[in-house]
């Protein structure tokens, strides 16, 4: 019988390290065996995924790439949270948001979301929102002692907040246990609209709640306006930066001192499904925020207060249920990251109005996360990866960079009134789109796996929000133009557009690729027609007539189109085929086919899949 060791396990203890060289010596060989000569650090490379900013994943992180020491919780620079105890104790603040006009349907959903689960409220005021007079009907019943509100009312964010005020005095309630933000930011209605908005009146909230409320907090700096233009990590956590030391300037310069100033600021970042990018962008964003402090004189005043909100630009119109899916993974990520207050937007966000059924499902994903995975049990529970501290590292980098060259054009309104700003973020989101033409970047139940025969989501469509600055965008968007087009035929017609899947072989020569091609021209609103299973050069014209299509694509592998791609294609080019496709890049097998265009994997979906519905006489 074998007696352990006192000290516990060595399983390990008596093999020699492995090296670095080692493992890539390993790594060289297997991608030899998939057609890649490549040795050392170019075999490292070729595992490596590039992101947005310059930025690169690595497939191996080890000691080596350990960064210099993020500090303790609660302390400056702030990378491993605001607070020494995180979310530990009560975990993440559960924000709502509320956005619905009719002041009677909004106490409702404020009264049903506080009863179950949610911990504060984030209500949306103004001319497409809940209208500033109807606040306190929205509010009835509501323990403002309690229950924190952040208002966001864009240009009328003055009256708001002395709507509100109002109410906390009337009920009695001591200003010292007031708790929330009254949403002002004039440089954020101004990204959103274009519209210049005079910071006096934000300059007077932060004197009145500095003075008076302790607990709420006069303005908010709202990085979502750059998000939604399209804009990267680092170009949402540069363009918060010089938004916030734009109020530093303006609330010093009125009186404050740095470490009031600095407590008078909340941030709101995106969360996408992105989980170690939004982890890692939400530790950067406390990082930067401390070293903008210390600049000013203070490191320990720059504690960043951070609201984080499910990124609208994830959140798909098609399949919207996987929009759960993809909430959950951006909550996660947020509460991973060190947000104080985590909103996570319902499933329908992007259709409308949310029902009551979403509103629940969203508020239940933190809940389930909190009481059920227990994930604010651990203070910074992604401290001390490798991959995770560098790539907050590496994010910080850039943002500062980016932060900097706003800076040097004069600051966050002079590169929003320029166009410089705009300009950044379109040439980030163009970038992109291309890799969301190409499927490099899959969306799932929309450019991957997509169900044509579901049945639409309806919702009662809600206001259009503020509009005349930086743009809104979408993953979904070139896809949902080319679903929009299918929908309208098959509303004219009776029918979708399709297309004829003429399989070659047996179905372990042509599953593959017929999967892929169905796929894609799903993406599109185009039904394909797989029937019969595989044809000849004698059947191809007979089963593309029963098809009911006018356009083909041959699906096989090389070997069966060397030999007989040439003859389908003809046979179908004569049976009527305005154009035949061929699933697999043009090659050696495949050149002298007499086929039309190529779809293989890369390829531009979003341009195929629009020439192809022109050609089918599918109205845009």
């Amino acid at each position: 019988m074998t007696v352990l060791p006192d000290d516990g396990l060595s399983l390990a203890a008596d093999f020699p390290d492995a090296t670095h060289e080692q493992w890539q010596r390993l790594v060289e060989g297997v991608l030899r065996k998939s057609g890649k000569d490549v040795s050392g650090a170019a075999a490292e490379e070729a595992l490596s995924t590039a992101l947005e900013d310059g930025l690169s994943t690595r497939p191996l992180y080890t000691a080596r790439d350990a960064v210099a020491d993020v500090g303790h919780p609660g302390f400056a620079p702030f990378v491993r949270g605001g607070s020494a105890a995180g979310g530990a104790a009560t975990g993440w603040d559960v924000r709502q948001r509320h956005a619905t006009s009719d002041p009677g349907r909004t106490n409702e959903a404020v009264l049903a979301d506080l009863e179950n689960g949610v911990t504060s409220l984030w209500l949306a005021l103004g001319p497409d929102a809940l209208p500033v007079s109807g606040l306190e009907r929205a509010l009835d019943g509501v323990y403002l002692d309690l229950a924190p509100v952040a208002l966001d009312a864009g240009a009328a964010y003055e009256g708001a907040a002395h709507a509100f005020l109002g109410l906390v005095d009337a009920a009695g309630v001591a200003k010292s246990a007031v708790r929330g933000t009254l949403g002002a930011d004039p440089l954020g209605h101004e990204a959103r609209t274009g519209e210049e908005l005079d910071a006096a009146a934000a300059v007077g909230l932060a004197r009145l709640t500095g003075r008076e409320y302790g607990g709420l907090r006069a303005l908010v700096v709202d990085a979502l306006p750059y998000h939604e233009a399209g804009g990267s990590a680092a170009q949402e956590l540069g363009a918060s930066l010089a938004t916030g030391v734009a109020y530093l300037r303006l609330l010093t310069d009125a009186g404050l001192s740095l470490h009031e100033a600095c407590a008078q600021l909340e941030f709101r970042y995106a969360a996408t499904a992105d989980q170690f990018l939004t982890i890692a962008k939400l530790r950067a964003a406390r990082q930067l925020w401390a070293r903008v402090a210390e600049a000013c004189g203070d490191a320990d005043a720059g504690a960043q207060r951070q609201h984080a909100v499910t990124s609208p630009v994830m959140m798909a119109r098609r399949d919207p249920w996987v929009n759960m899916l993809r909430t959950t993974v951006a909550s996660l990520a947020a509460g991973v990251g060190g947000a104080d207050a985590v909103t996570v937007l319902p499933f329908d966000h992007a259709l409308g109005q949310p029902d009551a059924f979403a509103r629940r499902i969203a508020r239940n994903t933190s809940t389930i996360l909190l009481e059920e995975s227990h994930l604010s049990r651990v203070i910074d529970p992604a401290g001390g990866s490798w991959y995770v501290e560098r790539l907050t590292a590496e994010l910080a980098d850039a943002a500062w960079a980016f932060f900097q060259e706003i800076e040097r054009a004069g600051g966050q309104a002079a590169a929003l009134r320029s166009g410089l700003l705009g300009e950044r973020l379109a040439a980030t989101w163009a970038e992109r789109s291309r890799k969301l033409a190409k499927r490099r970047e899959p969306i799932t139940g929309v450019s991957e796996f997509p169900h044509l025969g579901e049945k639409p989501v309806e919702r009662e469509p809600a206001p259009a929000g503020p509009t005349g600055g930086l743009p809104r965008v979408r993953r979904d968007e070139a896809y949902e133009a080319l679903r929009s087009r299918s929908d309208a035929h098959l509303a004219a017609t009776g029918a979708r557009p399709k297309v004829f899947l003429a399989a070659l072989g047996p179905a372990a020569a042509h599953t593959a690729r017929a999967t892929f091609a169905a796929n894609l021209f799903q993406a599109g609103g185009v039904e394909p027609v797989h029937d019969p299973v595989s044809v000849t050069a004698e059947t191809a014209a007979d089963a593309f007539r029963a098809s009911g299509a006018t356009i083909a694509c041959l699906c096989s592998s090389d070997a069966l189109y060397a030999d007989e791609a040439a003859a389908v294609a003809a046979a179908l080019q004569a049976a009527g085929a305005r154009r035949v496709f061929l699933a697999g890049r043009p090659g050696e097998a495949t050149e002298h086919a007499a086929v039309d265009a190529y779809v293989f994997a890369g390829c531009d979906a979003v341009a195929v899949l629009s020439s192809t519905l022109d050609l089918m006489g599918v109205a845009p």
